[in-house]
């Protein structure tokens, strides 16, 4: 039997797992990418024998695939997708792929908001009670590349809306839907419901043997849920209402009631603010379900510690706190991190737009801000957006001139807060290289 060739689009971290991992099973492997590689992706290739082109996309090696992966980041309406729709060439993500060679159980967790810490926390829990857990997805390690080393009893995913635009029989023990809030919305033709639709395709191709855990309070999530057609076990949690077939927590304590009932006080949970209440619940939900033993989701939800660049203590200087959410790209995100501050907030925002609605904000602002510092090469909308609602509202160009003005409209007491509100690649390479620069600025004050 001829060997089918498999083109991956994309050189990124799951572009070459995807590529590592077809290669492991039997293909004959092309991966293509539009831009340059970085070294370490490059070295790998060709450590592992597979062909690869960059800097240019050859129709003459990617016309005649039996199979495409796309990476996350080409759009459907990219030319080169919509001549492989032409000629009923498959093009299906990297979870997608590396779904088909695996056994184990797959825990997916997607939403705009809250991923990386509830994804982290479920693995968390899970290596504590002793299981070989895979973590990866859109965090850290692809799901491919993981799927190729193999040895795990379950994978632990954080999933975009991106990656589930792809898939085609994917399909999670335990999906889990965080929440819906406008983000990303260029790429769904500045709709929400497309959008939150997107997300709920985690739940599509599961069976009524499969669990889907999702935010009861979450309007958006509601509306849709009542159309969505899931033969999962549906199980929520809430802040407002005592779920009995659910998890519910107040002020004082986190109920989780299903499959069977057990008690955290809010005190020992090591995660601060509202949102990562939910979270929690979600990540305890999910190891309930697991049959996890009910000491060590306690121990473990009290142990854990925050992630890099969400809600992270940097340093204190002058007695001026410095908190790090570098991750916060969208409003909903920012919301939360300024929902949570306690002292007086400068607040350093900006970066490349989504198509934000700062209205969102507007009353957080007015009450904890006393101070904006703006960080993008285009900052027009922010400036217009908080006009007037502020004592002082700056722009800057870079992270040193951001860090110092943010110190300088600070004093004793106060909080700077790193919540951007947007995507971080028109002076950075990535979120995280942003907040590693905060990090370092703050260190030389």
């Amino acid at each position: 039997m001829m060997q089918q060739k498999l083109v991956i689009l994309g050189g990124g971290e799951s572009g070459v797992g995807a590529a590592i991992l077809g290669k492991k099973q039997g293909y004959r492997v092309f991966l293509s990418d539009r831009g340059s590689l970085s070294e370490k992706f490059r070295v790998r290739l060709i450590d592992n024998g597979i062909d690869f082109e960059e800097g240019q996309h050859s129709e003459s090696e990617i016309m005649n695939a039996d199979l495409v992966v796309k990476s996350p980041g080409i759009p459907k309406e990219a030319p080169i997708i919509q001549k492989l729709n032409e000629k009923h060439i498959s093009v299906i993500s990297e979870i997608e792929f590396a779904s088909r060679f695996t056994d184990s159980k797959i825990i997916a967790v997607t939403g705009s908001n809250g991923k990386t810490t509830t994804t982290s926390l479920i693995h968390y829990i899970l290596s504590v009670a002793g299981m070989n857990v895979g973590l990866g997805g859109n965090i850290g390690r692809s799901f491919a590349d993981l799927v190729a080393e193999g040895g795990f009893d379950c994978y632990v995913l954080e999933i975009s809306s991106f990656q589930l635009d792809d898939i085609v029989s994917f399909k999670p023990y335990i999906a889990i839907l965080l929440n819906i809030t406008p983000d990303h919305l260029d790429r769904y033709d500045y709709k929400l419901e497309l959008y939150a639709k997107a997300k709920f395709r985690i739940t599509e191709n599961q069976s009524h043997e499969d669990y889907f855990v999702y935010d009861f309070d979450d309007e958006n999530i509601a509306e849709l849920i009542k159309e969505i057609d899931t033969t999962a076990k549906k199980v929520a949690y809430s802040m407002n209402t005592n779920l009995d077939d659910g998890a519910y927590a107040d002020d004082e304590k986190m109920m989780i009631n299903y499959p069977d009932k057990f008690e955290i006080p809010i005190s020992e949970i090591s995660l601060r603010g509202k949102h990562n209440i939910y979270n929690s619940m979600a990540a305890a939900t999910t190891a309930n379900i697991l049959k996890i033993r009910k000491d060590v989701i306690r121990r473990s939800m009290s142990d854990f510690t925050a992630v890099e660049h969400r809600l992270e203590f940097v340093l204190k200087v002058g007695g001026v706190e410095f908190i790090n959410d570098s991750k916060a790209t969208n409003v909903n995100a920012a919301y939360y991190a300024l929902e949570s501050m306690k002292n007086p907030t400068v607040w350093i925002v900006g970066g490349t737009d989504k198509g934000n609605d700062y209205s969102e904000v507007f009353d957080l602002v007015q009450k904890k801000v006393k101070a904006i510092v703006c960080l993008g090469i285009d900052n027009s909308k922010i400036l217009s957006a908080f006009d007037g609602m502020v004592e002082n509202i700056v722009e800057t160009k870079s992270m040193e001139e951001a860090v110092r003005s943010a110190y300088f409209f600070s004093e004793k007491g106060d909080t700077v807060l790193l919540s951007p509100c947007c995507a971080s690649f028109d002076l950075f390479k990535n979120y995280e290289d942003r907040g590693r620069q905060f990090k370092e600025e703050v260190k030389k004050l």
